[in-house]
C-alpha cells in the first residue's frame, strides 16, 4: 500500500501508529513547527515526532493549497490513499484528485452533526448523550464529503471532554483501518449528508470558557465538562481567575431569592453556586499559581467565603 497520512495534533497520533503497522506510511504531512508553551519554544507537531521514531518523510506546507512543491511532491508518490486526521489545512480540489482510491477523513462526530475544529468538545458542552467517530470521503467542503463507517458512543452525565477525546482517538485508529480494507473489497457504499441536519462546532477560544451564572445548572456544567482539561471554564472570586475542573448540577429551589452567581454554603463537599436555575455544586478548582485541587484540599488552607458573587 502507498498511502499518505496528514495530521497534526496527539489525537491523529494512534491513527498514525496503526496505519503503519498495518500497511505502511510512505509520507506524512503537517503544519510547521510552532511555538509552544510558555517558554515559545519551537516544537514540531506530536504526528511529526512520531513519523520522525519510523523514518517517515515529513512535509510541513505552510498552506498546501499554495504550495506547488508540496503538491507535485504528492502526484510524484502517487498515493493509493491519503488519510487525513485533524491536518488543520483545508485540501484544494488538485489534492483530493490525486490518490487512486481517494482522501479520506477521520471526523470526531457522528456527520452531519458537529462539523468543525471542535466536535468533542461541543458535543459535550451541548449535553449531548451519544457522539463518535465518522470516516469520510473528503470533497472541497468543510466536513461535507460522502460518509464512510461511524462507531457510536454513550457520554455519560460526568465525562469530560478529555476522557472522551481518548476514547476516540483510538477508536478512530481502529475505524480507520475498517475502512480501508473495506474500500479494497468494495463492501462500502458512500452515503450522502443530509445538509440539512448539519451543525457546526467552531474553534474554542477562552471568552468561551467564562461561566454565566444566570445559566441552567446543568448547562453551566456541561460547559465545565467539554472544557476540560482545556481551556477550562472559569470564573472570578473577589478579582482571582479562579478555574473550574468538575462541577455538580443540584436540583435544589432556593427559598430565598439569591443573586446568579452567589456563594451559598463552602464546605468539604464543595462550593455552593446560586444559578438562573438550580444550584452548581464546584468540586475542583484552580487559583493563580496554584495546582488544581479539590475544593476540600483547598480551603485546609485558604478561605473562600459565603455571600460572594462570583463574576
Amino acid at each position: 500500500m502507498n498511502i499518505v497520512f496528514m495530521g497534526t495534533p496527539e489525537f491523529a497520533v494512534p491513527s498514525l501508529k496503526k496505519l503503519i503497522e498495518e500497511f505502511g506510511i510512505t509520507a506524512v504531512f503537517t503544519q510547521p513547527d510552532r511555538p509552544k508553551g510558555r517558554g515559545k519554544k519551537i516544537a514540531m507537531s506530536p504526528v511529526k515526532e512520531e513519523a520522525i521514531k519510523h523514518g517517515i518523510p515529513v512535509y510541513q506546507p505552510l498552506k498546501i493549497k499554495n504550495d506547488i512543491e508540496s503538491i507535485e511532491n504528492l502526484k510524484k508518490i502517487n498515493p493509493d490513499f491519503i488519510i487525513v486526521v485533524a491536518f488543520g489545512q483545508i485540501l484544494p480540489k488538485e489534492v483530493l484528485d490525486i490518490p487512486k482510491y481517494g482522501c479520506i477523513n477521520l471526523h470526531a462526530s457522528l456527520l452531519p452533526k458537529y462539523r468543525g475544529a471542535a466536535p468533542i468538545n461541543w458535543a459535550i458542552i451541548n449535553g449531548e448523550t451519544e457522539s463518535g467517530n465518522t470516516t469520510m470521503l473528503m470533497d472541497v467542503g468543510l466536513d461535507t464529503g460522502d460518509m464512510l463507517l461511524k462507531s457510536k458512543y454513550e457520554i455519560n452525565e460526568n465525562m469530560t471532554y478529555g476522557e472522551f477525546y481518548d476514547i476516540l482517538k483510538q477508536d478512530g485508529a481502529e475505524l480507520l483501518i475498517q475502512t480501508i480494507k473495506k474500500i479494497l473489497k468494495n463492501e462500502i457504499i458512500p452515503e450522502k449528508q443530509d445538509h440539512s441536519k448539519s451543525t457546526y462546532a467552531p474553534m474554542l477560544n477562552k471568552e468561551i470558557a467564562k461561566i454565566n451564572w444566570a445559566l441552567k445548572n446543568k448547562e453551566i456544567k456541561n460547559l465545565i465538562r467539554g472544557l476540560n482539561p482545556w481551556p477550562v471554564a472559569y470564573t472570578q472570586y473577589n478579582g482571582d481567575i479562579m478555574k473550574i475542573y468538575e462541577a455538580e448540577a443540584i436540583d435544589a429551589n432556593i427559598n430565598i431569592k439569591k443573586i446568579p452567581g452567589q456563594i451559598l454554603s463552602v464546605g468539604k463537599k464543595g462550593i455552593e453556586v446560586a444559578t438562573g436555575e438550580g444550584i452548581l455544586l464546584i468540586k475542583k478548582i484552580q487559583f493563580p499559581g496554584g495546582k488544581p485541587l479539590s475544593v476540600e484540599e483547598y480551603i485546609r488552607g485558604n478561605i473562600i467565603k459565603d455571600g460572594v458573587i462570583l463574576t
